[in-house]
C-alpha cells in the first residue's frame, strides 16, 4: 500500500553556478546599458560619468527631466519608488521629444528603449516637467 520513496543524491545541473557563457552575455548587456545611459546623460548636457554613480545618477536624472532633487528620497521608499520611476521614465521620454508610449516602453522594455534613446537621433528638448 505504501510505496517506498527513493531519494537520489546524484549531481545535476540544478544548483550549479552560471557558466562562462552567461557571464559573457551579462557583461555585454551591462556594457550596453551603461553606454546607453552615459549617452543619454551627455545628450542632456550632464556628465556621462554621473550615470554610473549609484543614487547620484537618480539625482541627475531628476535634474534632466525637471523634477526636484528631493525626489531621490522618494526613490528610496518601497512602493512609492515604483510610481516615481514611472513618472521619471515618461518625463525622460518627453524630455527627448518622445511620447508617453515611448515612456511606457522605457518602463516595460528598458533593455531595448534605453539604447534607442541613447544611440538614436533623439535630441534633448529640455526638461519635461518644466521646472
Amino acid at each position: 500500500m505504501l510505496g517506498q520513496v527513493e531519494y537520489s543524491y546524484s549531481a545535476s545541473s540544478q544548483g550549479q553556478a552560471p557558466g562562462p557563457l552567461f557571464w559573457i552575455f551579462w557583461l555585454a548587456f551591462m556594457i550596453l546599458m551603461i553606454a546607453a545611459c552615459w549617452k543619454i546623460f551627455t545628450k542632456a548636457g550632464q556628465p556621462g560619468w554621473a550615470s554610473i554613480i549609484p543614487i547620484y545618477n537618480w539625482y541627475i536624472l531628476c535634474k534632466i527631466v525637471g523634477r526636484p532633487g528631493w525626489w531621490v528620497i522618494l526613490l528610496l521608499i518601497p512602493f512609492v519608488n515604483f510610481i516615481v520611476g514611472i513618472i521619471l521614465c515618461i518625463d525622460l521620454a518627453k524630455s527627448f521629444g518622445k511620447g508617453v508610449g515611448f515612456g511606457i516602453g522605457l518602463i516595460l522594455l528598458g533593455v531595448i528603449f534605453f539604447p534607442i534613446l541613447g544611440f538614436g537621433s533623439a535630441q534633448y528638448q529640455g526638461s519635461a516637467a518644466g521646472l
